[in-house]
């Protein structure tokens, strides 16, 4: 056989890593630059506007609680006044968060109903949610904090005991904040738009621990005063004093911190709207509503304190109870020595 058919024959054969690989790897880049080009070219064109502007309302909710806690730390813990209606600017703040939690409930129900729902309005309500559910409650809870320290060292407290306090808060306020973003990012991963789906929670849901923070700042704020200052409490005034406006401040950050972990934990949380009030309910239903509106009539900051408080525990000393009480029992009455008793 020639060389020439030598290399004639050996041309047949031809090196698949030139001839198909190099190809294919052309058409691969080819695809993927066409696709980011299509992507540059996407544009938002339709948004749904209800839904939208009350999820913007939840965000300057958490802003203004922002700014009322900014402004009291600044100021002394001064009141907000509009009219006839006067309020200390830290309580201020926590109802400020209270009604973005009021706007962040409609939103999604609205988008809901008018079968709108979009992944630009899931995005801007975790946005708005970091906003007002974890960055206000968090800074709300430090500034507070640093007051009640400021004070503190004016009487005479070593300043590297105060130093040690408030990089304790700071470290709280910080792993609520981390917390209620990774609660949020992980809802926006495994949410399902469909409302059956909707019955519980996996995890404290982030407005339930906002909530949880702005009932006791509420609660410091409007009620403690009124209890301290009520005639016939001078013998204890020194027991209730440290009971009531000291303990709640120290106590925030380790409830800060509690809450962070409830947020990121795997516990269930029932959904009140979607279990509760949907569709026909029992009787018992009814009157345990009257008792909530009664109470919050009565004293709407112990009513906050009381709700808010209540349903982060539930979801806790439920699944205590089953995943460690019930189940222990269970493991004792299996076990060899109790079946031969």
């Amino acid at each position: 056989m020639s060389e020439s058919q030598s290399n004639k024959g050996s041309s047949r054969k031809p090196d698949l890593s030139t001839s198909r690989g190099e190809p294919m790897r052309i058409r691969s880049e080819a695809s993927k630059e066409s696709f980011l080009r299509r992507m540059r070219r996407q544009r938002l064109r339709y948004i749904t506007i209800l839904p939208s502007l009350v999820t913007i309302i939840n965000g300057a909710c958490g802003f203004a609680a922002i700014s009322f806690a900014s402004y009291a730390a600044s100021s002394g813990a001064g009141e907000f006044s509009y009219h006839r209606f006067t309020v200390p600017y830290f309580a201020m703040a926590g109802y400020m968060i209270l009604l973005a939690m009021l706007a962040d409930m409609l939103d999604g129900r609205l988008a809901r109903m008018s079968q709108s729902t979009s992944s630009f309005g899931g995005q801007l309500d975790s946005l708005c949610d970091v906003v007002s559910f974890g960055a206000a409650p968090a800074f709300l809870m430090l500034k507070i904090a640093e007051q009640k320290l400021a004070g503190i060292e004016a009487t005479g407290v070593p300043t590297i005991f105060i130093s040690l306090l408030e990089r304790f808060f700071w470290l709280a306020a910080a792993a609520y904040f981390s917390c209620a973003a990774i609660r949020l990012a992980r809802f926006n991963v495994e949410n399902e738009e469909d409302e059956s789906a909707h019955m519980s929670f996996v995890g404290l849901p982030s407005p339930a621990a906002a909530g949880v923070i702005a009932s006791l700042v509420i609660f410091h704020q409007e009620a403690v005063p009124d209890i301290l200052t009520h005639p016939g409490r001078d013998w204890t005034a020194g027991v209730v004093n440290f009971l009531l406006d000291d303990l709640v401040i120290y106590v925030l950050p380790m409830v800060a911190i509690a809450l962070a972990v409830l947020m990121v934990s795997r516990i269930r949380y029932s959904h009140v709207i979607n279990q509760y009030m949907r569709g026909k309910k029992p009787f018992a239903h009814l009157l345990r509503a009257l008792l909530f509106f009664g109470l919050v009539i009565w004293s709407r900051q112990v009513a906050f304190v009381m709700i808010f408080c209540g349903f982060a525990a539930s979801g806790f000393l439920r699944w205590f109870y089953y995943s460690v009480i019930r189940k222990g029992r269970r493991a004792a009455a299996g076990s060899p020595a109790a079946v031969a008793e």
